[in-house]
């Protein structure tokens, strides 16, 4: 998995925006499609929120929360996003994937985001409603046949086991995505318990597993954003503050990714 120049210098760049200046936006901005979106219209109910999210200065917009593919609009609402110089990540379950994959054009700046979960039994897990798993692996392969970018998020809880992450990590690996993001279930690292301490070093040992510490890094800066979609409306600032602690390594990433 490579990590691209592009989203590391746009990165970067807005970590030092965020010195020079530190009322600067943050790095990540996450949309619930519903908040513009209609189910039963392709026609979107809020310019406005599409007017913000494209004056916005956060490179990465990520859109998510109820599933996105449910929405008529949603891929005019993509490539508005990501005709503004954005870089979109759009998170599904994978199921409607591969029925609306044709609705997108695989751009640079696009990645279709599925989610995976890790359960108790591994990939066959019960978390897994039937066939969804089978869905989503369907909907991958369609989306990287067409020529798009394909990420996938794996969300830890208390009772995941890392074997099962390594288990999904080479699974994905063996369809050749071109990333991963790890983050906590259920905002659980905002605790101070021992419990939520635990999860922590959970979290950080799977993301080790990953194999990218792009994608490594990548995916501390993204928690913050999923962490707070109850006011998805804002932008993370906190993911600013990570980015500015691993200033050394993006500075790094610039020179040699």
């Amino acid at each position: 998995m490579r990590f691209p120049l592009r989203l590391t210098a746009d990165l970067t760049r807005t970590r030092v925006a965020r010195k020079l200046r530190p009322a600067q936006a943050g790095v990540i901005q996450f949309v619930d499609a519903a908040e513009i979106l209609h189910h039963d219209s392709s026609h979107p109910v809020s310019h406005e929120r599409i007017r913000e999210i494209n004056c916005s200065r956060c490179p990465v917009v990520w859109i998510g929360g109820s599933e996105p593919l449910r929405h008529p609009g949603i891929s005019h609402l993509v490539r508005a996003v990501t005709q503004t110089g954005h870089f979109v990540f759009l998170e599904t379950d994978g199921t409607l994937l591969r029925r609306r994959i044709h609705e997108f054009q695989p751009v640079s700046r696009l990645f279709l985001t599925v989610r995976l979960e890790p359960g108790p039994q591994g990939l066959a897990s019960e978390r897994f409603r039937p066939g969804v798993f089978e869905l989503a692996s369907e909907g991958m392969r369609a989306a990287r046949l067409s020529g798009f970018l394909i990420c996938v998020h794996a969300r830890v809880r208390a009772e995941t086991e890392l074997r099962e992450i390594a288990e999904l990590a080479q699974y994905v690996n063996e369809r050749d995505v071109d990333g991963i993001v790890i983050t906590v279930a259920n905002g659980g690292s905002d605790s101070a318990s021992p419990d939520a301490a635990d999860l922590r070093q959970k979290v950080a040992a799977a993301r080790k597993l990953i194999g990218s510490k792009w994608w490594e890094s990548f995916s501390r800066i993204v928690e913050p954003a999923l962490s707070s979609q109850r006011s998805a409306a804002r932008n993370t600032g906190e993911s600013a503050v990570l980015l500015a602690e691993e200033s050394h390594a993006d500075e790094e990433g610039v020179r040699i990714a």
